[in-house]
């Protein structure tokens, strides 16, 4: 029977489209990585979500996520992607968190459950303990490495952490995981070289704030506020998102 998912079930079959109707994704930030892997995954079919972030939509954040628009600003991002998703797929069924999350939150997370994790996280506190979380739950996870400061979207690849290079994110990373003995990750990486921000008194965060009121953590609290666009963190995102369902729905033999 024709439905909203028969040309995505057309590439992966019946049994792939179950796979991914039966399976709990939890994706950590929603922002303008996070938010457009939430709206892929939606789109192919993912039926269990739990959204992980603290952040209210900035007026700032309207040039790159999906969530943000005029009307949004001030909302917050897991509540807005929820019913996005919903709007979408009336039958997901999505668990949201208000939660920045680190190590001191980590314990609010069953891992069990979830049958992929994705990080779109911006913190290597945070991010290494997603990968410690995941790794002793036994569940897969993949990661997003920089999209700041970053202006070509074809420089994206999909690469285990310990075969990454030019990003100093993954170099982090890298050192980071080896001394805590993590064998490997699976990650999303740009090996473009970072550009330098342009920043002056007009456009700074740090001189013009306009976080919402509800914000706890206010983009002043950042050493550097990185520049972005429409396009660099939305094909990370959209990587992820593939990456997740390949992976799931066993195309081309993933898993």
């Amino acid at each position: 029977m024709l439905n909203q998912f028969s040309r995505t079930e057309l590439l992966i079959g019946e049994d792939g489209m179950n796979r991914l109707s039966q399976a709990r994704v939890a994706v950590f930030g929603i922002g303008g990585v996070g938010g457009y892997t939430v709206e892929a995954l939606a789109r192919s079919g993912v039926g269990t979500f739990d959204l992980v972030d603290d952040d209210q939509v900035c007026l700032t954040n309207l040039n790159r996520q999906i969530i943000a628009t005029r009307s949004t600003v001030g909302h917050d991002k897991v509540t807005l992607a929820k019913e996005r998703i919903l709007d979408i797929n009336p039958h997901a069924v999505i668990h949201i968190y208000k939660t920045f999350f680190s190590s001191q939150t980590a314990d609010a997370f069953d891992f069990s459950k979830y049958d992929y994790v994705v990080d779109a996280i911006d913190t290597v506190s945070g991010k290494i303990e997603l990968v410690m979380q995941a790794n002793q739950a036994g569940v897969p996870i993949i990661s997003c490495m920089g999209a700041g400061n970053k202006m070509d979207a074809s420089a994206f690849q999909v690469a285990d952490i310990y075969k990454t290079s030019v990003c100093p994110l993954a170099r982090v990373m890298r050192h980071e995981l080896k001394k805590r003995r993590v064998k490997k990750l699976k990650v999303v990486y740009s090996k473009e070289l970072p550009i330098t921000p342009v920043e002056h008194s007009g456009i700074s965060c740090h001189s013009h704030c306009i976080c919402p009121s509800g914000t706890t953590r206010k983009c002043t609290q950042r050493r550097q506020v990185p520049g972005s666009n429409a396009f660099v963190p939305a094909v990370a995102g959209l990587i992820l998102a593939g990456e997740v369902i390949k992976d799931i729905s066993r195309f081309g033999g993933s898993l």
